[in-house]
């Protein structure tokens, strides 16, 4: 066998590794994402490569930069600074590379690619042939007959050919093709809008960039010119972009000596214990507990959690006997963990393939009933299986345990089943601990569990060559299904006891559940539509849109394309002479939203712009779309609400997304006229200035508190206090200017963006945020207690004891820092809104079903529900609906809620 030689870009992973994974930490708080995944790439390529490969090195950039920093002190000066949690895992892994039987290699002043490229070239001297194991492009330019590349993370290998069919040149081509493109991220210069089809396409035109450089005074256009304005860059980016061949690397670094060598396991027992990863450790050991106890908290953290079961028996269940034996379990079992197996991510089409169950750790089964891949044998029948499984799905007192409940309420609702007795949910309970983190079972069995199962990807594949889940061949399927439902009892087992040690984590994820159910409900509920109102209105934009051309290009002088930046920037930027504010990466002037929001102050053309793109966007996202979204089998519209993805707790309404339908302008607030009743009238019940009366409760201060206990218009109380006047002194631009305050304060807006926002000077700005804060003084204490609050511990909570992480707000530093207290300041009203809205979904719905009432709750829009009402029942809800929403909690403040009712949502609101 030709002697192989493995070479590990270990800077490549240690970033993709830090990036990809969830923020592990282990029982002291330390990072140990990074350092885990790079451990379980090394892990794998000595599994994939141990009969293959005998000699190995892991190479890493060295401190100190390069020599590339002496050539061109510009290069690598757009990388932010490695964070501080990336940093203190680089000594770990390097010691865990070491441990696992790699030559762990850094050399000063030149870069690992380097290093690696040295070695390549020696090893093919020597007879080898090397695999580079990386994610890095650039090291594609070392791929010849004697060296490939591979990706651990995505599975991509590249031979000469490889290269060829992924950047579309050969490998002696690639250092030029990268020279014409630059490198962003390395702060290399290319040619000004050349992306990788160009330069692909100019380099198999013209040969080379020699030849190319020769013909360039024939390339016409901008295309020709940004070329010609490159070309004297080009002797710097070449020697910039070429990999070292020629490094000088000690004996102990010689090809010859880089053998694999045994793992040290004192060493990686030692790691594998301090960081937590009780996996490889119980694998390691055959028994975690007989760690060391040199670290006191580590061994008492570990005791907290279930040791996971020696072996797992999971079963796929077949005939009429095996279903009735785990019927049997079900039936006998305190909580049983439960999963669907679908056709589809969407919950309103999704049809059942399967489900699994466990009742206890290791031992899972799963029931096909829709498989349809060659070979596959005989399953049950589907109605047979639902028909004997309907009693205990719908047994409100049966105890269930699901990951993401509400998909899985959809999918028995499917299949005619209606889902009962969902007790936990191991997605809430994640949440609630960290609302800040990933929800995923693959993610959270990493991070509570330290244990990695197949993901749907490796088993389906993904993108154009993706199959169905009813494809999969059932012996692979069935133990991904089981070990799903084996993996959610034991997260359970973990995170439950965590939540329930808190008495706020406990109210909120027992809101939680009970949210899961109404959501379910709602989405299931739809929205009726109205189509032809929507085709009339998306006609009348279109007719705006073609009237704001016709003005753009008479502003312009000329016609061109509203939608091409380029076409865009040549007009504001070369013809008209406009300041430029901003410059995108590749260095042409930007012309996004927020430049032309600071240009369309002084301009006309870039206000027009701005008025022409949210026509544009309002079509197409609304009146176009929302048609084709009309479920064919229900005649409504069904949104998504993500309960787990917001950190304040709010909810997030996708596909399609209806809290986000623009309601500051009248053609936005006329698309809500298309959401119609099929009942007889739409209701819409709104808090009224809920983080304003959150803010009265949390701050504690006296004045803001009396203006609301009054029932003042606070806008108008705030400007009497801010500016000195009597009430009915204040005027509407005193008004504007108070509510700009109130709601900019509890977003933690400072001077600079209230001046912005009210177009004043920042002085004026200033004098009254000092204003305000000497009327509120509450206000300021709130404020200044919530920024030391959250840097202490972290998180601050709601009024009802939701916990709102900011990790960010450890170390950071100026405006990062400025932005998470920002985030922070506000986060409590959010949230405490965010609970008040949930708690008056469950008190409406439970009052709905109790009165076993026709109207429907249908959406949830921020602090506003939404209801389809029967006509004989429109004074109830009217007279019920707020009163309940009211009634949820007993704030400082008097909450209310405000009701409208019409034949549309827009009449309603």
């Amino acid at each position: 066998m030709k002697k192989t030689l493995l070479l590990v870009d270990g800077s490549s992973y240690l970033y993709r590794a830090y990036h990809a994974m969830p923020d592990l930490r282990n029982a002291r708080g330390e990072p140990t994402g990074a350092l885990y995944g790079v451990i379980s790439m090394l892990r794998r390529l000595m599994l994939d490569y141990k009969d293959a490969a005998q000699y190995g090195a892991c190479v890493f950039d060295a401190p100190g930069g390069s020599f590339r920093e002496q050539l061109y002190p510009q290069y690598k000066a757009n990388r932010p600074s490695m964070p501080d949690d990336m940093r203190v895992q680089i000594a770990p892994i390097h010691e865990a590379a070491a441990a696992l039987g790699w030559t762990v290699i850094c050399t000063p002043g030149v870069e690992a690619d380097d290093v690696i490229g040295t070695l390549a070239s020696q090893a093919a001297k020597e007879g080898f042939y090397t695999i580079i194991s990386t994610g890095d492009k650039d090291l594609a330019q070392l791929v010849n007959d004697q060296v490939e590349l591979i990706n651990t993370m995505t599975g991509d290998r590249q031979d000469p050919d490889g290269v060829v069919r992924k950047f579309g040149v050969p490998p002696e081509r690639i250092v030029e093709y990268l020279m014409l493109m630059g490198d962003a991220v390395d702060n290399v210069p290319g040619v000004v809008k050349v992306g990788p089809k160009t330069a692909a396409k100019w380099l198999n035109e013209y040969g080379s960039i020699d030849a190319l450089i020769a013909q360039a005074g024939q390339l016409k256009g901008v295309a020709g010119a940004n070329l010609r304005a490159a070309i004297p860059n080009f002797p710097l980016t070449r020697e910039l972009l070429t990999i070292k061949l020629d490094c000088d690397l000690p004996p102990e670094h010689a090809v010859c000596a880089l053998k694999l060598h045994a793992p040290d396991t004192q060493t990686l027992h030692r790691l594998y214990d301090d960081y937590g990863f009780r996996t490889w450790l119980r694998e390691l050991t055959g028994n975690p507990d007989s760690v060391p106890e040199q670290d006191a908290r580590s061994a008492a953290a570990r005791h907290q959690v279930p040791e996971a079961p020696a072996a797992v028996e999971y079963e796929a269940v077949l005939d009429k006997a095996g279903f009735a034996r785990w019927m049997e379990k079900i039936r006998a079992a305190e909580l049983v963990a439960l999963d669907t197996e679908t056709t589809s991510l969407d919950p309103m089409e999704a049809r059942m393939v399967g489900f699994s169950v466990s009742v206890e750790p290791g031992r899972a089964a799963y029931v096909p009933v829709g498989h349809r891949a060659p070979g596959t044998p005989e399953q049950l029948d589907r109605a047979w299986v639902l028909e004997q499984l309907r009693p205990w799905i719908e047994d409100p007192a049966a105890p269930k345990l699901l990951h993401h409940a509400k998909y899985d309420t959809h999918v028995f609702a499917n299949e005619g089943l209606a889902l009962r007795g969902v007790q936990h949910d191991t997605m809430l309970q994640a949440y609630v601990l960290q609302s800040h983190r990933r929800v995923n079972l693959q993610d959270l069995c990493i991070q509570w569990l330290g244990v990695t199962g197949t993901t749907y990807e490796e088993l389906c594949g993904k993108g154009a060559k993706q199959i169905g889940f009813d494809e999969v061949d059932l012996d692979t399927a069935a133990h991904y299904a089981a070990e799903d439902a084996d993996f959610t009892l034991r997260l359970h087992q973990v995170l439950l006891p965590k939540v329930l040690a808190e008495p706020g984590l406990k109210r909120t994820y027992e809101l939680e559940i009970q949210t899961s159910a109404v959501l379910a409900r709602v989405e299931r509920n739809g929205v009726a539509i109205d189509a032809q109102v929507l085709a009339r209105q998306s006609h009348e934009l279109g007719q705006q849109m073609i009237d704001l051309e016709a003005q753009a290009y008479a502003l312009a002088g000329q016609p061109f394309n509203l939608n091409s930046p380029k076409q865009l920037g040549e007009i504001l930027f070369g013809q008209m002479q406009l300041p430029v504010v901003r410059k995108t990466a590749s260095g042409a002037p930007s012309t996004d939203e927020e430049v032309l929001t600071r240009l369309a102050a002084d301009y006309p053309l870039p206000r027009l712009l701005l008025d022409y793109r949210g026509i544009a966007k309002l079509k197409s996202t609304y009146t176009d779309k929302l048609p084709r979204m009309i479920n064919p089998r229900t005649g409504r519209v069904h949104t998504r609400y993500a309960q787990a993805a917001v950190i304040t707790g709010r909810l997030a309404s996708s596909d399609p997304n209806l809290q986000n339908i623009p309601v500051r302008t009248a053609e936005g607030r006329r698309v809500r006229a298309a959401f119609v009743s099929s009942l007889g009238s739409v209701l819409s019940a709104d808090y009224s200035q809920i983080e304003l009366r959150v803010m009265a409760h949390v701050s504690e201060d006296a004045n803001l508190r009396r203006a609301f206990a009054e029932g003042q218009d606070i806008h108008r109380a705030t400007a009497a206090e801010v500016f000195g006047i009597a009430p009915d002194q204040v005027d509407a631009e005193h008004r504007r200017a108070a509510k700009a305050i109130n709601f900019g304060l509890i977003y933690g807006m400072g001077e600079f963006g209230l001046a912005s926002n009210l177009g004043i000077t920042r002085a004026a700005a200033k004098s009254y945020i000092d204003r305000y804060f000497m009327r509120y003084p509450g206000v300021a204490d709130y404020m200044d207690r919530i920024r030391k609050q959250a840097r202490e511990q972290g998180y601050v909570e709601t009024v009802f004891g939701r916990r709102l992480y900011f990790p960010e707000l450890s170390g950071a530093k100026g405006p990062r820092a400025a932005a998470a207290e920002r985030a922070a300041i506000n986060a409590p009203m959010q949230g405490t809104a965010a609970d008040l809205i949930k708690m008056a979904m469950v008190a409406v719905q439970d009052w709905l079903s109790g009165q076993r009432l026709r109207s429907l709750m249908v959406m949830q829009v921020h602090d506003e529900l939404v209801f389809d009402v029967a006509p004989d029942e429109v004074e109830q809800l009217r007279a019920q609906v707020p009163r309940l929403m009211a009634g949820v909690a007993q704030l400082a403040v008097p909450l209310i809620a405000e009701v409208g009712v019409g034949p549309d949502w827009g009449a309603a609101h």
